[in-house]
């Protein structure tokens, strides 16, 4: 795994090649098994083919012209339902400790669909840049919802070099900080 860790890159530009269906299903199937805090599992996805929607998604997503090589988007959607029982609405300012679970238990199910695509050769980018003002009502998403980020899926047309990372001995700490 620690391979597929380490080759994995986020791709911004596309091959113009249909992603097979089986493919898609894989990556979201392996976001499905994603572990979240008392197996609430808040995670939704919606997948968008089609290019006026995927042209209302990039222009949300601050005009990343990019976005429009892939022929695949995933927008990964956590519900606040799922801990959350009464009628709320989340936004990007929302102060409620339940809110910052279900989105970092959907942040992993989306880091699972990233490594799972890199494995099924396909090369894959992680969008957050958009309120969510902007982009649900693009896909019809209810204020109770929260888009987590939107993911470019489709075959890599550039292999870009690794990133720098930080030392390992400068991050890791034992027992305490």
């Amino acid at each position: 795994m620690i391979n597929e860790i380490q080759m994995r890159r986020s791709i911004r530009n596309y091959i113009n090649k249909t992603v097979e269906n089986e493919k898609i299903v894989e990556i979201l199937e392996s976001g499905r098994l994603a572990p979240s805090g008392d197996n609430t599992q808040p995670w939704h996805y919606i997948v968008v083919k089609s290019k006026v929607m995927k042209q209302k998604i990039m222009e949300a997503s601050h005009n990343q012209k990019w976005m429009l090589t892939a022929p695949v988007f995933i927008i990964s959607v956590a519900d606040v339902r799922c801990r959350i029982k009464k009628g709320i609405s989340i936004n990007d300012n929302s102060p409620e400790n339940e809110v910052k679970r279900i989105i970092r238990d959907t942040s992993i199910s989306t880091g699972y669909m990233l490594l799972q695509a890199n494995n099924l050769g396909l090369g894959a980018c992680w969008v957050a840049e958009f309120t969510q003002e902007e982009i649900r009502p693009i896909l019809n998403i209810p204020s109770d919802k929260y888009v987590v980020g939107v993911i470019t899926v489709g075959y890599p047309n550039e292999a870009p070099s690794p990133r720098p990372r930080k030392v390992f001995d400068d991050i890791v700490h034992y027992e305490f900080w």
